[in-house]
C-alpha cells in the first residue's frame, strides 16, 4: 500500500493534498506535479513531496521553483523494487550515466555474450535470476540521496536518517504540518 501527499509551504503556514501518481511515470513529471501544487503561483514556494510504501521505505521530493529537484530515499534497494520507487531511484541520483546498468546486460543477452558460446556449461536458474536483477543490485540498501533536505525546515541530517517506521508523520511534526498531513490521510 502506498501513501503519496504533498505539502506546499505558502505564506499561511504548510497547505497539504494528498495525489495519486498513476500518471506520473519520470521525475520530471513528479516534480511538475509538485510546482502545480503551488497554491499562489509563487515561484520560491516549497513543495515537498511525500511517498510512503507500508514500513518498507519512504522518499521525498523537494521542488522549489524551477530548480532540479532534490531527493531523498530510505531505502534506495526496496524502492528501486517498487513502481513509485522506480521513479525516485534514478540514474543520477545512483551516480551514473542514464540507461548504463540495463543497456549493456540486455545487450549481452541478445547476443549471447555470456560465456557458453564455446560449450562452456551454462549456469543454472538460480545464478541466472540473481545476474538479470539489475534494478537493485546498484542501488545500495539503506538511504540515498540528499540527507539535508530537510535540515533549513527544522529536520537535521541526524534525525532523517534514524527514521524508520511512521516517518512522515515524524517529519510532518518536526515541520510544524502534522495536523495538515494527518488530515490528507
Amino acid at each position: 500500500m502506498y501513501f503519496a501527499a504533498l505539502l506546499a509551504r505558502t505564506e499561511d503556514g504548510w497547505e497539504a493534498s494528498d495525489t495519486e501518481l498513476d500518471d506520473v511515470e519520470t521525475l520530471s513529471d513528479l516534480a511538475d506535479l509538485a510546482r502545480e501544487a503551488t497554491s499562489g503561483g509563487y515561484d520560491d514556494e516549497t513543495v515537498l513531496v511525500f511517498i510512503e510504501q507500508e514500513d518498507a521505505w519512504f522518499g521525498i521530493v523537494r521542488v522549489e521553483g524551477e530548480d532540479d529537484p532534490r531527493i531523498y530515499v530510505s531505502d534506495a534497494a526496496a524502492a528501486s523494487r517498487s513502481s513509485y520507487g522506480e521513479i525516485l531511484v534514478t540514474d543520477e541520483l545512483l551516480g551514473r550515466e542514464p540507461g548504463s546498468s540495463d543497456d549493456s546486460a540486455h545487450l549481452e543477452e541478445l547476443v549471447d555474450l555470456d560465456g557458453t558460446e564455446d560449450g562452456e556449461p551454462e549456469t543454472g536458474p538460480d545464478d541466472t535470476d540473481n545476474d538479470n536483477d539489475n534494478s537493485d543490485a546498484s542501488a545500495p540498501a539503506g538511504p540515498l540521496g540528499d540527507t539535508a533536505i530537510l535540515d533549513d525546515l527544522g529536520l537535521s541530517e541526524k534525525e532523517l536518517l534514524t527514521l524508520s517506521t511512521d516517518a512522515l508523520n515524524a517529519i510532518a511534526e518536526a515541520l510544524g504540518a502534522s495536523d495538515v498531513l494527518e488530515a490528507v490521510r
